[in-house]
């Protein structure tokens, strides 16, 4: 039964990513113990599973229906293993997460110790990218993500709320000025986040009144983490969520404009797998970072 388990692991690792070298990556094993994971599993049942191509493997139609109940048994045992045991300390195995980078490196990260000596039969995965990624190829268990959702697929939560400013380091305001309406700002030297949620175009409102605003700057930079060295270099202002610079806020290193205009919020959720329900593990850590988030909005 161990081995049939052990096999049915592989085989939706294998699916969900593509490949027997992800699928090893993942479970961190050799690609040759996949290999004849699947294989055994194969002859075990009396049938083709996968199709292997030079365009990497499918699952044939027996492999789908397969792989469709292999994952929710290995989800209900995961489930069941976890009431079992009760609340807490129970949770264990593998919960790999995604996040954007700099986001996680100010929230998250320097927090893990908590959430880990809360579960410490768990190990974190933390994949870190800017992008969206695709979660079910990445086994992505839960992802944080902010902004509009554009697939309306995703199983998602809204777990926090943040402002949208407009920041820039004191001496760069002291240069080039303190722009006093969002008009002033097509003067100044802009930073643009060159990703979804980000850009060019900002909508301020002040009252009933809206003011569309198309930033100018010579710097486009697809990473928070380059949005904020450029910032504190001096080299322009930008439009940021306040997540982003939250030191530098606090320290007086950047400092707001335009306080009495606002922009639209930017939003935090948490995005599962689709078609996928929200394990014990996922659920646990998306409560954590909610928390997290909680205390962080009462320091400010």
């Amino acid at each position: 039964m161990l081995l049939l388990t052990t096999a049915m692991e592989a085989l939706v690792r294998v699916i969900e990513t593509g490949s027997f070298s992800g699928a090893a990556r993942q479970l961190h094993v050799g690609q040759p113990a996949i290999s004849k994971s699947i294989a055994q599993l194969e002859e075990r049942l009396g049938v083709r599973l996968l199709l292997r191509s030079t365009h990497g493997l499918t699952p044939t139609e027996a492999g789908q229906h397969f792989y469709e109940h292999a994952r929710r048994s290995i989800e209900e045992a995961d489930e069941a293993d976890s009431a079992a045991r009760g609340a807490g300390v129970t949770l264990s195995g593998r919960l790999r997460i995604c996040a954007a980078v700099t986001f996680a490196r100010l929230h998250i990260v320097p927090y893990l110790g908590q959430f880990l000596a809360e579960h410490p039969l768990l190990d974190v995965e933390v994949v870190l990218d800017d992008r969206n990624v695709d979660l079910i190829e990445a086994g992505i268990d839960v992802a944080l993500r902010m902004g509009d959702l554009v697939d309306s697929g995703l199983t998602a939560r809204k777990i926090a709320q943040g402002r949208r400013l407009v920041l820039g380091t004191p001496a760069y305001f002291e240069r080039a000025g303190e722009p006093l309406t969002p008009a002033d700002l097509v003067s100044h030297q802009a930073i643009v986040y060159d990703q979804r949620g980000g850009g060019a175009v900002w909508t301020f409102q002040q009252g009933t009144a809206n003011t569309a605003v198309t930033l100018r700057g010579r710097l486009r930079i697809t990473a928070a983490e380059g949005i904020r060295e450029a910032v504190l270099a001096g080299l322009g202002l930008t439009v940021s969520s306040e997540w982003m610079f939250v030191p530098e806020l606090r320290a007086g290193t950047v400092m707001t404009v335009l306080q009495d205009w606002t922009l639209p919020p930017i939003d935090l959720w948490a995005v599962f797998p689709t078609g996928r329900q929200a394990s014990a593990k996922a659920r646990a850590f998306v409560a954590f970072v909610e928390s997290r988030m909680v205390a962080a909005s009462r320091q400010q």
